[in-house]
């Protein structure tokens, strides 16, 4: 029996409804601008990324107040607020810093090492040090990058780019079979640590050895 075209007409026209209507419902897609900024904003920034990032040296991610941030850094809640949408975003914002600035020492002082594998593993201990020297800090700064915020989950592939730059620079002219593959692996295994010490499964130290047997497998 043929279709009903009057029939078919209708269900189509329900369908590009319920379409409507879900589109109408549905959250907005989160917008990202990115504006220049003049020297003093961008002093003033770097402030506040500097107060938050103390503030969670000293007492871990619960001990970040937005109204305690603004307080440390002496400006208004609402400038924080017009830099950073969430706890989350500032401290997401936080960590990217606090990995430039490994990123920088690392090339003031590359690792050194006979292959690739030590070299490489001699960038994650050097990181791992870094979390031990303060561990709130680290699990404060993990825990904001790893919430479903969407504002923090945009500094997600900034760190990505920066860890690549590590691997890279501890990787120089070596030939690595995969090595884009190989690259990846080790960028999901120190994520997955990160995660873990967040969580309480692992310590700093045994976050480095981890990473350092990774490397090592993966590159020899």
């Amino acid at each position: 029996m043929a279709p009903n075209p009057a029939a078919v007409a209708r269900r189509r026209s329900a369908a590009r409804l319920r379409r409507a209507v879900a589109a109408r419902a549905a959250p907005p897609a989160t917008l990202t601008l990115r504006r220049a900024l003049s020297a003093r904003q961008r002093a003033r920034r770097q402030s506040i990324v500097d107060a938050a990032t103390a503030l969670a040296a000293q007492g871990g991610y619960d001990a970040v107040m937005m109204k305690d941030v603004a307080a440390r850094a002496g400006v208004a809640l609402g400038t924080v607020y017009r830099y950073f949408a969430s706890k989350d975003h500032l401290l997401a914002e936080s960590l990217v810093a606090w990995g430039s600035e490994l990123g920088e020492r690392l090339r003031q002082s590359p690792p050194r090492g006979a292959s690739a594998g030590e070299r490489v593993a001699q960038v994650f201990r050097r990181m791992a040090r870094g979390v031990a020297e303060q561990p709130g800090l680290g699990v404060a700064l993990t825990r904001a990058l790893l919430s479903c915020d969407p504002s923090a989950l945009a500094n997600r592939s900034g760190l990505s780019d920066m860890m690549r730059g590590w691997i890279e620079l501890a990787l120089g002219d070596a030939s690595v079979r995969d090595r884009e593959g190989v690259i990846a692996v080790l960028e999901h295994v120190c994520f997955s640590c990160m995660i873990s010490l967040v969580q309480g499964h692992r310590t700093p130290r045994e976050v480095g050895d981890e990473l350092d047997r990774t490397a090592r497998l993966l590159l020899g």
